[in-house]
């Protein structure tokens, strides 16, 4: 009975995370409305922080939280009500940040919202620290990994005060603070945690040595391709010396990924389901086209020009939180029938959202070009966007209705 309600207690922790998913890109729908019809009570800075705040902490981090819970904590300590008043308080802080984003922007409100979900976030990396990161295994180490990147990653807001008093909002270290949460945050903390989640769904133990070396170049390529956003503010050969070793190093990284996996990819696609099969391969696909941008990035006058064409820079976030971190926590869940996958209704949300993905995608990144190349606006540019983030909505939409259907169905 305790077994049933922990699993009864993570749906609906599931079906909240969607729900922030949901109403973050919602905001995403609104933005791109707003450069057709410009609506005058609307603040369009406010929205796009509300948008990224929830996107990144209602959906992103609270997913990878309810799955840690799941796959890493012992039953008998993720069954105890902290882990749950837990995740609850983070909802709040969230739906606080949802508000106030929305409201006023960077204020009183939203920083106290902010203050909160970075405080809540210690808590939680000290309860899994605590009760699950003992252990050799790859999986584990690979989420001890991630959890220090996210205290890491938080450094960066930490600084935010003092450099404000110092400089302002509007000098170069202020920017950079920034960019340094966000690049930990990404890159570290939750590209390193649904990794440790995918290796937690291979039954076999791999090969020790090949994580090592993976790990290792990992850890390094992470630390030090930090110097990619600080050279859009600091002009120096060297840094861009240093970002070109982490991006190699990155490749040479997801080469022993593959090589520590291989023996097992048969046994491992045999186990899927399609729609399974269908995210996993967008975010495996998702991670190669990732790696390949950043290989272009090696060009200098790409790199210098890429985080000034917006087409570009929002490509690249979607491309790793909707492709790749998005498509392993979507595997995990269909593989480990946390979403059904039987239900017609949610393979066509997720055709759905993958039609909408991919086509947003070449949108984002042609336009980017288009404008690298000084050509101007793509034809019907806002609305081809429009409609292709129509159908993520709608895809988060069908899975919803169906979740909650399924829920009501065991209720009963």
């Amino acid at each position: 009975m305790k077994f049933l309600t922990k699993i009864s207690v993570q749906k609906s922790w599931i079906i909240v995370c969607f729900f922030n998913f949901l109403i973050a890109s919602l905001m995403g729908l609104l933005m791109r409305f707003y450069y057709l019809f410009p609506v005058k009570h609307i603040n369009y800075s406010f929205l796009l922080h509300a948008h990224s705040h929830v996107a990144m902490l209602g959906w992103t981090y609270l997913m990878i939280y309810v799955l840690i819970v799941h796959f890493f904590i012992p039953k008998h300590k993720s069954s105890k009500p902290i882990y749950n008043q837990l995740f609850w308080l983070t909802e709040f802080s969230v739906v606080g940040m949802m508000i106030s984003f929305s409201v006023q922007g960077y204020a009183l409100f939203s920083i106290v919202f902010s203050t909160l979900h970075i405080l809540l976030s210690y808590v939680f990396c000290g309860l899994v620290w605590r009760d699950c990161c003992k252990g050799k295994r790859t999986d584990k180490k690979l989420l001890l990994g991630a959890i220090l990147f996210m205290i890491l990653s938080t450094v960066g807001v930490w600084s935010l005060g003092p450099i404000i008093g110092m400089v302002g909002k509007h000098g170069i270290l202020y920017q950079i603070a920034i960019q340094f949460f966000l690049h930990f945050q990404f890159n570290g903390w939750f590209l390193l945690a649904v990794l440790a989640l995918f290796l937690k769904q291979f039954k076999n133990e791999i090969d020790k040595e090949q994580f090592k070396v993976f790990f290792i170049l990992l850890i390094v390529s992470t630390i030090v391709t930090v110097a990619f956003p600080v050279s859009w503010y600091v002009k120096n050969n060297l840094i861009s010396i240093v970002n070109a070793v982490g991006i190699v190093l990155q490749l040479i990284a997801f080469v022993y990924f593959y090589k520590m996996l291989k023996a097992q990819i048969s046994w491992f696609k045999a186990s899927l389901s399609a729609t399974a099969k269908m995210v996993y391969s967008l975010a495996i696909c998702s991670l190669f086209l990732k790696i390949i941008v950043q290989l272009l990035l090696l060009i200098p006058d790409i790199a210098s020009s890429s985080h000034q064409i917006r087409g570009f820079v929002i490509g690249f976030i979607h491309l790793t939180t909707l492709g790749i971190i998005t498509g392993f926590l979507f595997g995990i869940l269909f593989q480990n029938k946390l979403l059904s996958a039987n239900s017609s209704l949610v393979r066509s949300g997720v055709k759905c959202f993958i039609v909408g993905y991919i086509f947003t995608e070449i949108i984002l990144f042609l336009q980017g070009g288009l404008f690298y190349f000084n050509i101007g606006l793509l034809p019907f540019y806002y609305e081809s966007i429009f409609a292709a983030s129509a159908f993520i909505v709608l895809g988060l939409i069908l899975i919803i209705i169906s979740e909650l259907r399924i829920k009501k169905i065991r209720a009963d």
